[in-house]
């Protein structure tokens, strides 16, 4: 069997990479594909030495640092991937990638990161933080996303199977393209974290300090719980807004990026954990219940398929600082084990989203 795996872009060794990194491990015999191809050598390795077969934006001027302002010109490209020549084609896609074109005698398995969220539902919200509301920039801004739409719902039809990372994702998709998908959740690298049972008094939120991360919440909430002590990890452009709503309180630590041994150690540590975001899956939640610590986290999203309330920790409902110091409340309440918390994160490993892609393929097959 001939087997080709198809991802959007390769710059950086980040989640979505993560998930074609396990199918090249379950897949070693597939030759891939993508849109361009800049990822450094540093971060190679995962690619296990493959070379990538790439379109026509790899040559574009400018390409290296800003080919996502390709965006208009990748439906058209990834159709000019010819991948005729084998029986199976998976794809990890976030925007283009489920577009490339296969025949009858082909089974296409999609495995769906998220539709395009700034083209749909998350339009006017990506327009809004992009300055690009008014004017002529954001008048061909919001041409393009229409398009990218009307394209986007007709090339989800491509794939004979659409496998979503999360519940989450899966009512996106029947949303937007009207389609049904099967739940593979991503896989994450539960070994590299050691449970530990020994917590120590404080908190901990770990996160890039962007807008829809609310982040700047939690602060808030714990600078009105003196009592209580929050390290907070992370740096990003809504940085100004945490120091703010941190201001005045001596109990809340704004540590800024530390390293992977650091973030461990601190992890493993913490009482809980606290999210305030709505994650299309949450892969830090997996981490930190890894580490054998306890998730506060906001109760939409796909910390809905990770956590089990009163078991490994618990969700507030609402992404307010009244909600999120409630939760603290109640979660001090409750008797949480480490080992419970590490048994829930195995769920996510390595080799159970590789055994779940293969039921997934195998029964795509027959």
């Amino acid at each position: 069997m001939k087997v080709a795996i198809v991802h959007e872009w390769l710059d950086t060794y980040a989640g979505s990479e993560r998930v074609v990194e396990q199918l090249i491990a379950e897949w070693p015999e597939a030759d891939l594909f993508a849109v361009c191809d800049f990822m450094p050598d540093a971060e190679r390795a995962f690619l296990r030495g493959k070379p990538v077969t790439t379109t026509f934006i790899q040559r574009l001027p400018f390409a290296r640092k800003h080919f996502r302002k390709f965006l208009g010109l990748m439906p058209l490209a990834i159709e000019q991937l010819d991948v005729s020549g084998y029986d199976l084609v998976l794809t990890s896609s976030h925007a283009v990638a489920k577009g490339v074109l296969t025949g009858p005698g082909q089974v296409h398995v999609c495995y769906v990161h998220s539709p395009m969220r700034y083209a749909w539902d998350l339009q006017h919200q990506y327009l809004r933080e992009a300055a690009m509301e008014t004017g002529l920039k954001g008048a061909y801004t919001r041409r393009l996303l229409h398009r990218m739409r009307m394209w986007d719902r007709s090339s989800a039809l491509n794939p004979d199977v659409v496998v979503a990372n999360s519940a989450y994702i899966g009512q996106r998709i029947r949303k937007a393209w009207r389609r049904d998908s099967i739940v593979v959740h991503p896989p994450v690298d539960v070994d590299r974290f050691a449970l530990s049972a020994a917590k120590e008094d404080f908190y901990l939120v770990a996160s890039r300090m962007v807008p829809y991360k609310r982040v700047e919440l939690i602060a808030e909430a714990f600078r009105r719980m003196p009592d209580r002590r929050l390290v907070v990890v992370g740096d990003g452009p809504n940085a100004p807004q945490v120091r703010a709503a941190a201001a005045g309180a001596p109990n809340v630590e704004l540590r800024g990026r530390v390293g992977t041994a650091e973030l461990v150690r601190l992890t493993q540590s913490a009482r809980a954990c606290v999210f305030a975001a709505e994650e299309d899956f949450g892969i830090a939640t997996v981490e930190a219940q890894a580490c054998g610590t306890p998730v506060i986290a906001y109760g939409r999203g796909g910390a809905r398929d990770i956590l089990r309330p009163g078991d490994t920790g618990l969700f507030f409902e609402e992404q307010s600082a009244e909600s999120i110091i409630a939760a603290v409340g109640t979660f001090e309440t409750l008797a949480i084990s480490a080992a419970t918390c590490r048994a829930n994160a195995e769920r996510f490993s390595h080799a159970a989203f590789r055994a779940a892609m293969r039921r997934v393929v195998d029964g795509a097959m027959r």
